[in-house]
């Protein structure tokens, strides 16, 4: 079944519950979907149906569908998978509560990005933009068919809502950028808003800023307040809707037959579910249990020990569950222990570099891992923005001001890699350096433990929520006991962890920093000074004028080429601070599904697995199963 017809069908077969801009002067938008091309200039103002960082769109103005979609995939059936602990809130823009999974599925914004592009974002909830040559502005024309799932048309006005309401209530690091760029938004007319910048710019960064907008009903939250906690999902625009919760136990979401996007080009071939349902679990063991016994049907697998020891089961054996090994060709995650640099004992970089040296990655990776993983060392692993070896002399000229704010190592020494470690878990010639870098540093063996000048210990608690941690973490403590140090591993539930990492109430956490292959105004959220003490993405509070100014750098970049050279200074320089200990990546996902699922032969995206978007259930392959009793 095609999206042109859905909405049609989907209201025939619902019997019962399912299981789960324009432009208002000169018709302009609608003259523009008939032109060839991506953009034109019209004295001196460029009108377009997407942007990109650096001006280069894939897709033109009239394409028909995304490359990696099946236009044709059938509509129909349930995807099903799993998440862990529980929520307590429907609303994950604000910093009260725990989200539920995918509560941001209801919200569209007003442009969006693709799987096989970065740093590209095409119309949707805005059919085009248009700005000046100094990017001083952006105009963004609504599409008048644009309906949240109430019914309700989208005007400038709920735009203009969204704005404020982020800025004045949302996470305190979004209000921090969005603030320092968006000087006002305005609505021109019912379906055409204005976003001011505070200052004119060369590069496409702001616009790409204000596309990434989302957009809530301003209605709704007339007599509610945006800044609570609440069980009550967001009206958005998007094609799924709320169906039914229960509170650490089930979400599910239901296609909206009256979605108003089904047919845009961005959505052919994808939303293909009828329902998308996720079973909670507080236990991971329990969660791998419940997909064997087909609670629920498609599972990325995380843990390696249980991918090389735990899919032998019998619905592997005989068929009925399938387990695949699919290219992901996104950079490696920049995944590790992160240090809270906030607390004085790990203001010394010297003194994060040797706890970072007692953990033996190598040693996990045969022991623990099967050796199916590649050892982290980069925050833009796999890439080209990824610093490699000795200090090249573009990057040193980049780097050349910032000597007085940057270890020496940044330029006199290569990039830096954690050492390998040998065949033993403890490897004594990584703890006798490890140990020589805390001496220097400070923290001396004074009764056996490590102490500082003022008697204090050097102590450690690695702040963890799931067990599957447990048999990585309790190695890595028997190393730092070598060293003198103190550690433990404290294991918490969601809610506990969640708290006592916004308000900054531990040692090291287990993060991962979603880097991109097109860095921009989200790095200040990462490593920006602005956000070490605000409930943030800065999770190591990190502060330092140099990264600062490098951030800044890449902002402005004008050029891919330009982007990746300041990107490989600012990794080469966050390395040398080690605010983490990396741990690991696969260039692979590894999944395992029920085989009621179907991604056909399409190209798989490179940026995204994109199950629950532009796969689709096999009603014939779900028959057969039932058939054969495996439900």
């Amino acid at each position: 079944m095609t999206h042109l017809n859905r909405a049609k069908a989907t209201a025939i077969v619902r019997e019962n519950p399912p299981k789960w801009m324009v432009f208002s002067v000169l018709g302009l938008a609608a003259l523009l979907t008939l032109l060839a091309g991506c953009a034109r200039a019209q004295d001196d103002i460029t009108i377009s149906h997407g942007i990109s960082t650096f001006g280069e769109l894939k897709y033109d103005a009239d394409y028909p569908y995304l490359d990696y979609v099946n236009p044709d995939a059938p509509f129909g059936g349930e995807y099903s998978t799993w998440a862990f602990g529980s929520f307590d809130s429907m609303n994950p823009y604000i910093v009260k509560g725990s989200a539920a999974a995918s509560s941001s599925i209801f919200i569209e914004t007003l442009m969006t990005g693709t799987a096989d592009e970065s740093g590209s974002v095409y119309g949707l909830i805005a059919e085009t933009l248009e700005y000046p040559s100094d990017k001083s502005w952006v105009i963004f024309n609504l599409r008048p068919e644009a309906r949240f799932s109430d019914g309700t048309p989208v005007t400038a006005d709920d735009v203009v809502f969204t704005h404020n309401v982020f800025v004045e209530k949302g996470i305190p690091s979004y209000r921090a950028i969005v603030g320092a760029q968006i000087a006002s938004v305005e609505a021109l007319d019912t379906y055409r808003v204005k976003f001011t910048f505070f200052e004119p710019s060369t590069s496409n960064e702001n616009l790409m800023l204000a596309a990434g907008t989302s957009v809530l009903s301003a209605a709704q939250f007339e007599n509610r307040d945006f800044a609570e906690s609440t069980l009550d999902p967001i009206l958005g625009t998007g094609p799924y809707v709320l169906q039914n919760l229960d509170v650490g136990k089930q979400l599910v979401y239901v296609y909206n037959p009256d979605y108003w996007g089904a047919d845009l080009p961005i959505n052919i071939g994808q939303n293909n579910f009828e329902t998308i349902r996720f079973e909670y679990y507080a236990d991971p063991t329990a969660a791998f249990e419940g997909f064997k016994a087909g609670a629920y049907t498609f599972r990325t697998e995380n843990s390696s020990q249980a991918w090389a020891e735990n899919y032998t089961f019998p619905a592997v054996e005989n068929g009925w569950v399938v387990t695949e090994e699919l290219a992901n060709g996104n950079i490696g995650r920049a995944q590790g222990f992160f240090f809270n640099t906030r607390r004085g004992k790990f203001s010394d970089p010297r003194v994060r570099e040797a706890i970072g040296m007692a953990f033996n990655f190598e040693w996990s990776n045969r022991t623990l891992f099967f050796g199916l993983y590649k050892r982290v060392n980069s925050f833009w692993q796999n890439s080209p923005l990824e610093a490699m070896g000795d200090i090249p002399a573009d990057e040193l000229a980049i780097l050349e001001p910032f000597r007085d704010q940057l270890p020496a190592k940044v330029y006199d020494e290569p990039a830096y890699i954690y050492p390998v470690s040998g065949d033993n878990q403890i490897d004594r010639r990584l703890i006798r350096a490890a140990g020589a870098l805390l001496d220097d540093a400070g923290w001396t063996i004074q009764d056996g433990v490590r102490k500082n000048a003022n008697g204090e210990q050097l102590t450690i608690e690695f702040l963890n929520y799931s067990p599957l941690f447990d048999r990585i973490i309790n190695p890595y403590l028997e190393n730092l006991e070598r060293l003198g140090i103190e550690a433990i591993n404290n294991r918490v539930d969601t809610a506990q962890y969640s708290e006592r990492v916004d308000s900054f109430d531990f040692d090291v956490m287990i993060s991962t920093y979603a880097n991109g292959l097109t860095p921009s105004l989200g790095l200040r959220q990462w490593y920006g000074s602005e956000n070490a003490d605000v409930p943030s993405r800065n999770r190591a509070g990190l502060k330092n004028e140099a990264i600062d100014a490098l951030v800044e750098l890449i902002i402005s970049a004008e050029n891919r080429d330009e982007l990746n050279l300041r990107t490989r200074a600012l990794d080469r320089a966050l390395r040398a601070l080690h605010i983490w200990v990396p741990q690991w990546f696969k260039d692979v996902h590894t999944v395992a599904y029920w085989d009621v699922y179907e991604y056909g032969d399409v190209t798989l995206a490179p940026y995204a697995l994109g199950v629950s978007s532009w796969w689709w259930y096999s009603e014939e392959k779900a028959a057969a199963l039932i058939e054969a009793g495996a439900f």
